[in-house]
């Protein structure tokens, strides 16, 4: 086995993964604990120490897989999602990159390329953004025509709120949000008693119509993502033949090199 290979079976063990796990949810507990002002009155030193130590570990980790991968490094885009947040770590926050220091918590994100449950969620909601961007102009749409008959109808009876039309889309997002639509509708209500009728069928078609369109597209793309058992199994069986091969290419090896005296040649991997 070459050195990249036993530096690649070190970094795939579950101990390892664990490892940068635990590492990364503490250093995001760490850089939360830097906002409170009185533990950094009383362990700001340890905090700081502990997060350049975290991002040691993060460095170490990053060059191991770079070695260890080589060119195949740079074909998974979560290595390279990996290497903008470190790469992001190490510039001096400080002077005009001082910004950079409240996005140190960007870290955490790792866990999205660490945890392979939640790669495969952010893999499912990035596959359904052709639906979702669907379903948005849609519903922009029916948010710029209610804004448009809300203008004109309750422009006059409360100003405040329907007095043009980026105030009507504002407030007409603010009532699809759930926030304070109650007493819209009674202001305008005390005018217009009718008007329950438009904010009724307008929550319906941009509330819950919307919500259970983005709902379902999310779920449907999912649904894809998420491997069926019968090929999690073929994949863990595959897995463990590849590594029996290994192990009995190795064995010849050591035979070869026992009788001939000399290394055989490499072989090509499976």
């Amino acid at each position: 086995m070459s050195p990249h290979e036993r530096v690649r079976s070190v970094l795939e063990t579950q101990l390892v993964q664990r490892a940068v796990i635990l590492v990364i949810v503490v250093n995001a507990v760490t850089i939360g604990c830097e906002t409170s002002a009185y533990l950094t009155a009383r362990i700001g030193g340890l905090l700081h120490v502990v997060d350049r130590i975290a991002l040691g570990v993060f460095v170490l980790e990053l060059v191991a897989r770079l070695y260890a991968y080589r060119r195949s490094f740079f074909a998974e885009p979560w290595n390279w999602f990996d290497t903008l947040i470190v790469t992001m770590a190490l510039i001096p926050a400080s002077g005009p990159t001082s910004v950079l220091r409240a996005l140190r918590i960007l870290r955490a994100l790792r866990l999205l390329s660490v945890v392979p449950s939640m790669r495969r969620v952010v893999s499912a909601l990035l596959a359904a953004v052709p639906g979702m961007a669907s379903i948005i102009g849609l519903l922009v749409l029916m948010i710029y025509i209610a804004a448009v008959i809300a203008t004109k109808l309750f422009g006059d009876i409360a100003p405040e709120r329907f007095d043009d039309l980026p105030r009507s889309l504002f407030t007409l997002f603010q009532i699809m949000t759930g926030d304070d639509w109650g007493n819209t509708a009674q202001t305008v209500m005390e005018h217009k008693p009718w008007a329950w009728i438009f904010f009724i069928v307008y929550i319906l078609m941009s509330t819950f119509v919307a919500l259970n369109l983005f709902i379902a597209v999310v779920v449907n793309a999912m649904n894809d993502a998420e491997p069926s058992p019968a090929e999690t199994e073929t994949q863990a069986e595959l897995r463990r033949l590849k590594q029996d091969l290994a192990a009995v290419n190795a064995k010849l090896d050591q035979l070869l090199t026992h009788q001939n005296g000399h290394q055989p040649r490499p072989r090509t991997p499976v």
